[in-house]
């Protein structure tokens, strides 16, 4: 009973230990990014890292999440005499769920468990420690670029994603079902409003902030990890757990910006 008790006691602090460091990491970055010097090229390199080189699967992600859409929710509403309300139906529901939760994790997986290991490498080869040892601020140099490149490139990939997911569903609906084109959009414009909009694009700025603290604190925290796994099968820890954790904290954060925005 006392060992349990131990083994909880230390479980805990380790945990307010972890939090209370990532928390002190965020905030050193996001102070990195509103203080100067200010570099441009770092920021373009990372936009284009984390939104431009994921534009093609946002897209095809979208066009096929809009169709799945527009299908299901045809196949409800048709049985109730309400197939008019499918663009209202399409559009909302890409609006305040869809659009930024399903790019959240596509860009998880493709550029956050990507800066997860490179960062995680150059924690393995003491590469930040060269960082500090020219004087060099690893948090303006690594960390500050990509957290404002992801807020930047989040909420316009949600937005092509959005727009795209839309078309798929006109696809659908108007081509293949043959929905009134009028009924799709006039029904989307009546239903989708302002706060819609302004849930949609709160929702894409918290995953994106999410989803690059969580993949750059595991690779530059990799050396502090207690479970002693180090090396190349470290980064490939770090880099499962990165996907892990902040697919489930964005899922988290859904609710919460649900919850205060209704």
């Amino acid at each position: 009973m006392l060992t349990l008790a131990i083994d909880g006691k230390n479980y805990l602090l380790d945990l307010v230990e972890r939090l209370g460091r990532a928390g002190i990491f965020l905030l050193m970055g996001l102070w990195r990014i509103v203080t100067p010097p200010y570099k441009l090229q770092p920021l373009i390199k990372q936009i284009y890292f984390i939104g431009s080189r994921s534009l093609l699967v946002i897209v095809v992600a979208g066009v096929f999440v809009g169709m799945v859409v527009a299908l299901q929710f045809y196949d409800t509403l048709v049985r109730f005499g309400s197939v008019s309300l499918l663009g209202a139906a399409v559009g909302l529901s890409l609006m305040r769920e869809l659009g930024p939760v399903i790019t959240g994790l596509v860009i998880i997986g493709r550029a956050g468990s990507a800066i997860c290991a490179e960062i995680g490498i150059m924690r393995n080869e003491s590469q930040i420690d060269a960082l500090e040892c020219m004087a060099i601020d690893p948090y303006r140099y690594l960390i500050a670029p990509r957290l404002l490149a992801a807020l930047i490139s989040v909420p316009l990939l949600t937005a092509v994603f959005i727009t795209v997911g839309i078309g798929g569903g006109y696809f659908v609906g108007v081509i293949l079902f043959e929905v009134s084109p009028g009924s799709y959009f006039i029904g989307m414009y009546d239903a989708v409003l302002w706060q819609d909009i302004v849930m949609g694009a709160t929702k894409s700025l918290v995953f994106g902030l999410i989803m690059i603290w969580v993949a750059t604190a595991k690779g530059f925290f990799l050396h502090l990890d207690k479970s002693g796994v180090h090396g190349s099968e470290g980064v490939s820890k770090v880099t499962t757990d990165t996907v892990v954790l902040s697919s489930i904290t964005m899922l988290f954060a859904d609710y919460i910006v649900s919850s205060l925005i209704l």
